[in-house]
């Protein structure tokens, strides 16, 4: 499926249909590889949509905690179902072939849930500082309404950041490459295949990571610093304990998020000679699978409210059958 084609011979990018290879240099067991992360992906739909279920039909559970854990869920349901199907054809039915624009297409939702899934986080650590830091003006400062922007300006922050992806890629000229060495079309691996200067992509990529989910990291790091010292001005062992135990599942998730994330990233730029690709292409595909899996399990197993309230839903299912 590959065009040969002189330097000269520009393709326009409607006309070009990429090949995703899956994960290089494992063709062979792509069928093995496979199961697992179906597996992953199956609990991860499952387990996201019971949590946002649970959240929007029981009224015990509309605090702003679980409002945002809400927003996670949803956000890691898209997250798997804009790549695991793909990834799932590619190893078991070789379906291999993507046109240009569903390859673009598949970027942008996968740039825009990652910044706006490490918004959501920057908000439930906001969310844990205002009720350790100032619990007795907790509802009054998290209200529905502020609740409400803060999921908006999540959104809107991250097509604003992720537009200009399309552009990017847009503007290239492409000369009939079309092989792509993952499982997923992601910004640079596109722009990779163009007989074009891609300068500004790297650029922008890069600058947009460490203005978005690097300051996001900051933000929250800080947050956390705050709470500690808020925490360590407790006098009783047993409140501090209970405090930081709120903050358990919330650094469980966040530790799960970013650090396969910025692997990603920095093999993908900067480790391309000293980390086997097919590593790095199988992280990433776990990356979008695994997090979004154990995510509803973690705060399940934390939570007492959502423990009672699944244990509730499938008492009176047994009971229905």
């Amino acid at each position: 499926m590959t065009v040969a084609s002189s330097p000269h011979n520009h393709t326009s990018p409607q006309d070009v249909w990429y090949v995703l290879i899956g994960i290089p240099g494992l063709e062979d067991l792509h069928t093995w590889i496979a199961i697992p992360i179906c597996s992953m992906y199956i609990v991860a739909v499952i387990g996201n949509v019971l949590l946002i279920f649970l959240i929007v039909t029981e009224r015990s559970l509309h605090e702003p905690m679980y409002f945002f854990l809400s927003m996670l869920a949803l956000a890691d349901v898209l997250l798997s179902r804009a790549t695991a199907p793909k990834m799932l054809a590619i190893f078991w039915f070789h379906a291999r072939g993507i046109s240009f624009g569903s390859c673009v297409s598949q970027m942008f939702f996968i740039h825009f849930i990652f910044v706006a899934e490490s918004a959501v986080l920057l908000a439930m650590a906001f969310d844990r500082y205002v009720a350790i830091c100032y619990p007795l003006r907790y509802t009054t400062i998290l209200t529905s309404s502020v609740i409400g922007k803060i999921g908006t300006v999540a959104v809107v922050r991250s097509l604003f950041i992720c537009c200009p992806f399309i552009f990017l890629v847009y503007r290239l000229l492409y000369c009939g490459r079309n092989v792509i060495p993952h499982s997923y079309c992601e910004h640079m691996g596109i722009a990779r295949l163009a007989c074009d200067n891609i300068t500004v992509n790297i650029i922008y990529g890069l600058t947009m990571a460490l203005l978005s989910t690097g300051l996001d990291i900051i933000l929250i790091i800080i947050s956390y610093t705050m709470i500690l010292c808020t925490v360590f001005h407790i006098p009783s062992w047993a409140a501090r304990y209970k405090a930081l135990n709120t903050c358990g599942s919330h650094i469980c998730v966040i530790l799960m998020f970013y650090t396969p994330a910025f692997f990603s990233f920095f093999a993908h730029r900067f480790g391309g000679k000293t980390i086997p690709r097919h590593i790095h292409i199988l992280v990433a595909n776990l990356y979008v699978v695994v997090p979004p899996m154990l995510n509803p399990i973690i705060y399940g197993v934390k939570t007492k409210q959502i423990q009672n309230r699944v244990v509730l839903l499938f008492s009176s299912v047994t009971k229905c059958c």
